[in-house]
């Protein structure tokens, strides 16, 4: 069944006239037995959270493929995948879409054809998730400056990951990733770091983000570090330490409280006094592991040369979670706490 995926990844690349583009490495790539991890779907591939996944993925030897939307039974879509109801002014699902999702998950739509015999899923970094998908129902933070939703993209992440988790498919969420099998966790979450240490009367001095100097300014990942607080978690399994530095950054929310859910805390960052969850994995999963951070950040500025690289985690260090998740054996979960 792999090499019938195979067959019809390069059929598809050589259709959209991509095939040449992949290079000779990749296209023996393709005829190989490599794992084939799927990124989840988003219509902005040329994104650097997407293409540093991909660029990560191939570094260790794995086949990238992006995977179409999934699409909810219950809600309407137009012609271009995009939803011709249940979205609010802010972009985000409506509350009574959001409600939809959550009971019905995966089941009616069109996930399973999607993911299809995909031997892992990696879901990327991006843009807010609707509150409506949140267990708790926050309302929105409010910061004008801060609207990003994205809620086909929100759908498609929901269903997906739902499928991975309900098949024991295993799944890597960086950023936005992690936030996402958070909420369908039942976590709750902090909607915005700069107004969660205001409330609770704090400077920040954005440990997590950098702070944008201007409207049109580029604004690079904030390194920092980590502290992995589960010895017997996959993330201290994979990265071999108690502590990781200049971990790439780029958030303005974050995971907050997990209290009965099947999530486990494995590493957190304090900065200012505060402790923000860094990274969770569900032990009732085979792998089922989410970062806050962007180790394929660090990849792929070692990989180009750029200029900062050595602001951040170096290049041996990074790379260990993607070579654990495209090549090694991920049947056996750590016993529990």
């Amino acid at each position: 069944m792999k090499k019938a995926v195979i067959m019809i990844i390069c059929l598809t690349l050589a259709l959209s006239g991509n095939f040449a583009s992949l290079g000779e490495s990749n296209i023996t790539r393709l005829s190989s037995s490599g794992r084939i991890v799927g990124i989840a779907w988003r219509a902005d591939t040329d994104n650097e959270f997407c293409t540093n996944v991909i660029k990560a993925v191939e570094a260790v030897g794995g086949i990238p493929v992006i995977l179409d939307q999934v699409r909810s039974a219950d809600l309407e879509y137009d012609e271009n995948g995009k939803l011709s109801e249940g979205v609010n002014a802010m972009g985000a699902l409506t509350e009574e879409a959001g409600k939809l999702v959550r009971i019905n998950t995966w089941y009616g739509s069109n996930a399973a054809e999607v993911i299809g015999e995909i031997d892992a899923v990696i879901f990327t970094g991006g843009e807010d998730i609707s509150p409506s998908l949140i267990f708790s129902q926050p309302s929105w933070h409010g910061i004008v400056a801060e609207i990003d939703h994205n809620a086909e993209r929100d759908v498609s992440d929901y269903l997906t990951m739902s499928y991975c988790l309900d098949h024991d498919i295993p799944v890597l969420g960086f950023c936005r990733g992690m936030q996402m099998l958070s909420v369908i966790s039942g976590a709750e979450m902090i909607q915005d770091i700069p107004a969660y240490y205001a409330e609770k009367g704090i400077p920040y001095h954005y440990a997590h983000r950098n702070n944008k100097t201007s409207s049109d300014a580029y604004r690079d990942y904030a390194p920092h570090s980590v502290d992995i607080v589960a010895d017997d978690s996959l993330l201290h399994r994979i990265f071999d330490t108690d502590k990781l530095d200049g971990c790439p950054s780029w958030h303005h929310q974050a995971v907050g409280i997990i209290e009965n859910t099947r999530l486990k805390v494995t590493a957190l960052l304090e900065a200012d006094g505060i402790k923000i969850i860094e990274a969770v994995e569900r032990t009732d999963k085979t792998f089922a592991v989410g970062l806050q951070f962007h180790p394929e950040a660090a990849i792929v500025k070692h990989l180009e040369g750029v200029e900062n690289a050595g602001e951040f985690m170096d290049y041996d260090t990074a790379v260990k979670i993607f070579e654990y998740f495209v090549n090694e054996e991920t049947s056996a979960v750590p016993d529990a706490a």
